[in-house]
């Protein structure tokens, strides 16, 4: 490992806070969109029967993977900037979702974001005047520390592994494919964690609790994102980056819960803490 000076020192540590705020800063910015999960007013899980749900136009029922939505007169969705009207007593059908998937229609000032979870079809309309929303503070973090800023290396699974975990609502289980896990070393002691495939190619990202959850940090799961390995499979594990899910902030989201394997025994003080809303609902 290299040596620094002082002077070096305290410049690397200042350059690494300031990253971290410029990034920070800009996850608040998208958490906080006007029609981002903070927005949800509602979560409607469907049935075969017909029915109408608080906050959406229409009456909506599912059967055979295919979501039937019949409006009234003088009701509209649009999908994509494109008026969606159905004739008296005729559905407008959409699907098959593939799990974890969803599409946005729009209904004036709300989007109705319409997806599968846990096998299941849900509606969640966002708006932006959601009091969540509107009296949202932002969320306390950990000051930046470099300590909790490991390298670590990434390890292939021989197959990826179909991983089944809980979930933040009772009744449904998520089920993601881990191409590996991660091994690294913090405070002395070498750990691990099963990780699962990130949003953009080779990316990753892990759910995990530690022994801060349910103290200073939300208790159900952090998320930590990671960029894709190194071709010797070096990854960098930064978790003053680890964030809340949006089961920390409201009980209208379907969250993954870690795998067993990844509820780790040491106190990682770094990341996102409780969000404000959380402390107030307790």
């Amino acid at each position: 490992m290299p040596t620094f000076t002082p002077t070096e020192t305290t410049s690397f540590a200042a350059e690494f806070a300031a990253t971290w705020r410029e990034w920070h800063a800009e996850h608040e910015r998208r958490r906080a969109d006007a029609h981002g999960f903070l927005a949800v007013t509602h979560l409607h899980w469907l049935a075969s029967e017909p029915e109408r749900l608080d906050g959406v136009p229409g009456t909506w029922s599912v059967e055979d993977d295919v979501v039937r939505v019949v409006l009234s007169a003088g009701e509209s969705l649009t999908r994509d900037g494109e008026e969606l009207n159905s004739r008296t007593g005729t559905a407008l059908e959409f699907g098959p979702i593939e799990e974890r998937g969803g599409i946005d229609l729009v209904s004036g000032d709300t989007v109705i974001e319409l997806a599968k979870r846990g096998g299941e079809y849900i509606v969640r309309p966002r708006h932006p005047r959601n009091e969540l929303l509107v009296n949202y503070r932002g969320t306390e973090a950990f000051e930046p520390n470099p300590a909790f800023a490991v390298e670590g290396r990434y390890e292939a699974f021989d197959q990826p592994r179909p991983t089944t975990v809980g979930a933040a609502v009772e009744g449904i289980q998520h089920v993601y494919e881990a191409p590996g896990k991660v091994r690294f070393n913090l405070a002395g002691r070498e750990l691990k964690l099963t990780a699962f495939n990130g949003h953009t190619p080779g990316s990753l990202f892990v759910l995990f609790t530690d022994a801060t959850s349910g103290v200073t940090t939300y208790a159900a799961n952090r998320s930590l994102a990671i960029a894709p390995p190194a071709a010797d499979g070096t990854v960098v594990v930064d978790f003053n980056r680890a964030v809340n899910l949006p089961c920390a902030y409201t009980d209208l989201a379907t969250c993954p819960l870690p795998p067993a394997e990844n509820r780790l025994d040491i106190a990682i003080e770094a990341g996102e803490k409780i969000p404000f809303e959380r402390k107030a609902a307790q």
